[in-house]
Protein backbone atom coordinates (compact mmCIF):
# COMPACT_ATOMS: atom_id res chain seq x y z
CA UNK A 1 0.00 0.00 0.00
CA UNK A 2 2.83 2.40 0.88
CA UNK A 3 4.61 1.70 -2.40
CA UNK A 4 1.41 2.12 -4.40
CA UNK A 5 0.77 5.49 -2.75
CA UNK A 6 4.37 6.70 -2.78
CA UNK A 7 5.30 5.65 -6.31
CA UNK A 8 2.33 4.30 -8.27
CA UNK A 9 -0.10 1.40 -8.42
CA UNK A 10 2.11 -0.54 -10.82
CA UNK A 11 5.05 -0.37 -8.43
CA UNK A 12 2.90 -1.50 -5.53
CA UNK A 13 1.48 -4.47 -7.38
CA UNK A 14 4.93 -5.45 -8.68
CA UNK A 15 6.37 -5.28 -5.16
CA UNK A 16 3.57 -7.50 -3.83
CA UNK A 17 4.17 -10.02 -6.62
CA UNK A 18 7.91 -9.98 -5.86
CA UNK A 19 7.29 -10.53 -2.13
CA UNK A 20 4.84 -13.34 -2.90
CA UNK A 21 7.51 -14.88 -5.13
CA UNK A 22 10.07 -14.68 -2.31
CA UNK A 23 7.78 -16.29 0.24
CA UNK A 24 6.66 -18.98 -2.19
CA UNK A 25 10.24 -19.95 -3.05
CA UNK A 26 11.19 -20.04 0.65
CA UNK A 27 8.17 -22.20 1.49
CA UNK A 28 9.09 -24.48 -1.40
CA UNK A 29 12.65 -24.79 -0.08
CA UNK A 30 11.30 -25.57 3.40
CA UNK A 31 9.04 -28.23 1.95
CA UNK A 32 11.72 -29.80 -0.26
CA UNK A 33 14.18 -30.06 2.63
CA UNK A 34 11.50 -31.44 5.00
CA UNK A 35 11.98 -28.67 7.53
CA UNK A 36 9.36 -27.87 10.12
CA UNK A 37 7.41 -24.63 9.88
CA UNK A 38 7.98 -22.96 13.25
CA UNK A 39 8.11 -19.52 14.83
CA UNK A 40 11.76 -18.97 13.82
CA UNK A 41 10.81 -19.83 10.23
CA UNK A 42 7.93 -17.35 10.39
CA UNK A 43 10.32 -14.72 11.77
CA UNK A 44 12.72 -15.40 8.90
CA UNK A 45 9.91 -15.10 6.35
CA UNK A 46 8.85 -11.77 7.83
CA UNK A 47 12.48 -10.63 7.73
CA UNK A 48 12.71 -11.61 4.06
CA UNK A 49 9.50 -9.73 3.30
CA UNK A 50 10.92 -6.60 4.92
CA UNK A 51 14.25 -7.03 3.16
CA UNK A 52 12.62 -7.49 -0.24
CA UNK A 53 10.24 -4.55 0.14
CA UNK A 54 13.07 -2.29 1.29
CA UNK A 55 15.25 -3.34 -1.63
CA UNK A 56 12.39 -2.69 -4.05
CA UNK A 57 11.75 0.74 -2.54
CA UNK A 58 15.41 1.68 -3.01
CA UNK A 59 15.24 0.77 -6.71
CA UNK A 60 11.93 2.61 -7.22
CA UNK A 61 13.22 5.66 -5.38
CA UNK A 62 16.28 5.78 -7.62
CA UNK A 63 13.98 5.51 -10.64
CA UNK A 64 11.90 8.41 -9.34
CA UNK A 65 15.04 10.51 -8.83
CA UNK A 66 16.33 9.70 -12.29
CA UNK A 67 13.06 10.29 -14.12
CA UNK A 68 13.40 14.04 -13.78
CA UNK A 69 17.08 14.06 -14.75
CA UNK A 70 17.33 11.40 -17.44
CA UNK A 71 13.84 11.42 -18.90
CA UNK A 72 13.72 14.99 -20.11
CA UNK A 73 17.41 15.44 -20.93
CA UNK A 74 18.19 12.36 -22.96
CA UNK A 75 14.78 11.20 -24.15
CA UNK A 76 15.19 7.81 -22.50
CA UNK A 77 12.36 5.32 -22.50
CA UNK A 78 10.87 4.09 -19.25
CA UNK A 79 12.59 0.72 -19.70
CA UNK A 80 15.96 2.43 -20.11
CA UNK A 81 15.31 4.57 -17.03
CA UNK A 82 14.43 1.47 -14.99
CA UNK A 83 17.56 -0.25 -16.27
CA UNK A 84 19.71 2.69 -15.17
CA UNK A 85 18.02 2.76 -11.75
CA UNK A 86 18.53 -0.98 -11.21
CA UNK A 87 22.16 -0.73 -12.34
CA UNK A 88 22.79 2.20 -9.99
CA UNK A 89 21.39 0.32 -7.01
CA UNK A 90 22.87 -3.06 -7.95
CA UNK A 91 26.13 -2.62 -6.03
CA UNK A 92 24.21 -1.66 -2.88
CA UNK A 93 21.87 -4.60 -3.38
CA UNK A 94 24.71 -7.06 -3.84
CA UNK A 95 26.68 -5.77 -0.85
CA UNK A 96 23.62 -5.90 1.40
CA UNK A 97 22.72 -9.37 0.15
CA UNK A 98 26.26 -10.66 0.70
CA UNK A 99 26.33 -9.27 4.24
CA UNK A 100 23.07 -10.99 5.15
CA UNK A 101 24.05 -14.11 3.18
CA UNK A 102 27.32 -14.57 5.07
CA UNK A 103 25.64 -13.83 8.40
CA UNK A 104 22.99 -16.44 7.62
CA UNK A 105 25.69 -18.90 6.56
CA UNK A 106 27.47 -18.48 9.90
CA UNK A 107 24.18 -19.00 11.74
CA UNK A 108 23.37 -22.01 9.58
CA UNK A 109 26.68 -23.78 10.09
CA UNK A 110 27.62 -22.65 13.60
CA UNK A 111 24.34 -21.51 15.18
CA UNK A 112 23.13 -24.84 16.44
CA UNK A 113 19.89 -26.68 15.91
CA UNK A 114 17.73 -23.87 17.28
CA UNK A 115 18.77 -21.34 14.63
CA UNK A 116 19.19 -23.78 11.75
CA UNK A 117 15.73 -23.36 10.21
CA UNK A 118 15.78 -19.58 10.69
CA UNK A 119 19.19 -19.31 9.03
CA UNK A 120 18.19 -21.63 6.19
CA UNK A 121 15.16 -19.51 5.32
CA UNK A 122 17.28 -16.35 5.47
CA UNK A 123 19.89 -18.05 3.30
CA UNK A 124 17.35 -18.92 0.61
CA UNK A 125 15.30 -15.75 1.04
CA UNK A 126 18.16 -13.32 0.57
CA UNK A 127 19.07 -14.90 -2.74
CA UNK A 128 15.44 -14.95 -3.83
CA UNK A 129 14.78 -11.41 -2.58
CA UNK A 130 17.72 -10.01 -4.49
CA UNK A 131 16.59 -11.82 -7.63
CA UNK A 132 12.98 -10.69 -7.30
CA UNK A 133 13.86 -7.05 -6.74
CA UNK A 134 16.18 -6.94 -9.71
CA UNK A 135 14.34 -9.15 -12.18
CA UNK A 136 10.73 -9.67 -11.09
CA UNK A 137 9.52 -6.33 -9.72
CA UNK A 138 11.41 -4.19 -12.23
CA UNK A 139 10.28 -6.32 -15.17
CA UNK A 140 6.63 -6.21 -14.11
CA UNK A 141 6.69 -2.42 -13.80
CA UNK A 142 8.40 -2.02 -17.19
CA UNK A 143 6.07 -4.45 -18.98
CA UNK A 144 2.96 -2.98 -17.40
CA UNK A 145 4.06 0.58 -18.25
CA UNK A 146 4.79 -0.37 -21.85
CA UNK A 147 1.40 -2.09 -22.10
CA UNK A 148 -0.43 0.99 -20.80
CA UNK A 149 1.59 3.33 -23.01
CA UNK A 150 0.81 1.23 -26.09
CA UNK A 151 -2.91 1.23 -25.27
CA UNK A 152 -2.88 5.01 -24.80
CA UNK A 153 -1.00 5.45 -28.08
CA UNK A 154 -3.51 3.24 -29.94
CA UNK A 155 -6.44 5.10 -28.38
CA UNK A 156 -4.99 8.44 -29.48
CA UNK A 157 -4.54 7.12 -33.03
CA UNK A 158 -8.14 5.88 -33.06
CA UNK A 159 -9.43 9.25 -31.86
CA UNK A 160 -7.28 11.07 -34.43
CA UNK A 161 -8.70 8.92 -37.25
CA UNK A 162 -12.28 9.50 -36.13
Amino acid sequence: LYIAMRFDLRGGVAAVVAVFHDVLVCLGAISITNREFSLPVLAALLTIIGYSVNDTIVAYDRLRENRGKLGSQKGMTFAQQMNVAVNQTLSRTILTALTVFFSAAVLLFFGGKTLEDFAFVLFVGVITGTYSTTYVAAAIVVDWTQYVDNRVRRAKKAVAKA
